[in-house]
């Protein structure tokens, strides 16, 4: 399904293709309803499958297009990993689905990607859910772990400690399962795409982030289920000024699964405000 601003006969069943990336990777793509584009992308060891409550909702008004990132989902497996070639998926992925500048929405990882792409490609807005992009904070945390995400038998552990620390208390029971079940941690593609934030000098990780930063000149939603700092809007806004950052407290890394009838409301409010 190739997405147009009009669109035409709402599609309620989900179609399934697949893109090949630049280095011929095979990605899967997921489209569903009309309407102006929406490009959703998931977290870390996740996949398209995480976003089911807020695409369902989305789709009623837009073509809710979902990618499972390399190493995720049901896309291949194939190094390597990291941001760029990353964003390079998904600018393929935008030029052979798209006739006009999509709505970007990424969480977690997802947030940094829809970030950098947003500097390569010509997109609508940018919604990023609970993703710092002050990764220098994130370095520290990370390279204290780095021996055990390492190692085969530590590493599932380390993850999990890390998944269930962010998740918080807001989650549903059924709704952690949910994501759980679909989560594939794959030490190779973990790593790979850590393997920047962990092995960088802290001055070449900010160039890197101020960078693409820069580069985002479409309006930008940074919103939160945990608190960034009281100092991160203003460092957001003298990076990327079209940012707003908003906090929802104590909803944890899952804000928009913890209430997303609040979060699809949000989202066009955003929209409709641009």
């Amino acid at each position: 399904m190739r997405c147009t601003e009009a669109g035409g006969r709402r599609a309620t069943v989900e179609d399934m293709t697949e893109i090949a990336a630049s280095d011929g990777t095979k990605l899967a793509v997921h489209s569903v309803g009309s309407g102006p584009p929406v490009l959703l992308v998931h977290g870390i060891t996740e996949s398209s499958q995480t976003w089911d409550p807020v695409a369902g909702r989305l789709s009623t008004t837009n073509e809710v297009i979902r990618v499972d990132l390399r190493g995720h989902g049901n896309s291949q497996h194939n190094a390597p990993y990291d941001l760029a070639t990353m964003a390079g998926d998904l600018a393929v992925v935008v030029d052979q689905t798209c006739d006009v500048a999509p709505r970007l929405i990424g969480h977690s990882l997802g947030g940094v990607v829809v970030s950098a792409l947003a500097g390569v490609v010509a997109v609508h807005s940018v919604v990023n859910v609970d993703q710092s992009l002050r990764l220098d904070q994130f370095q520290a945390q990370l390279q204290a772990v780095a021996p055990m995400l390492r190692d085969p038998d530590s590493f599932p552990l380390v993850l999990s400690a890390l998944f269930d620390d962010l998740a918080g208390s807001a989650l549903t029971e059924e709704e952690r399962a949910r994501i759980e079940a679909a989560r594939n941690a794959d030490q190779e593609v973990v790593l790979g795409i850590w393997q920047a934030v962990i092995e960088s000098e802290p001055a070449d990780l900010r160039a890197l982030v101020d960078a693409t930063a820069a580069s985002v000149t479409a309006p930008y939603l940074s919103l939160f289920g945990i608190d960034p700092g009281d100092d991160y809007a203003d460092w957001m806004s003298n990076r990327v000024p079209t940012a707003t950052v908003e906090l929802w407290p104590d909803l944890g890394h899952y804000p928009h699964l913890v209430e997303p009838d609040r979060f699809v409301a949000r989202v066009h409010e955003f929209w409709n405000s641009i």
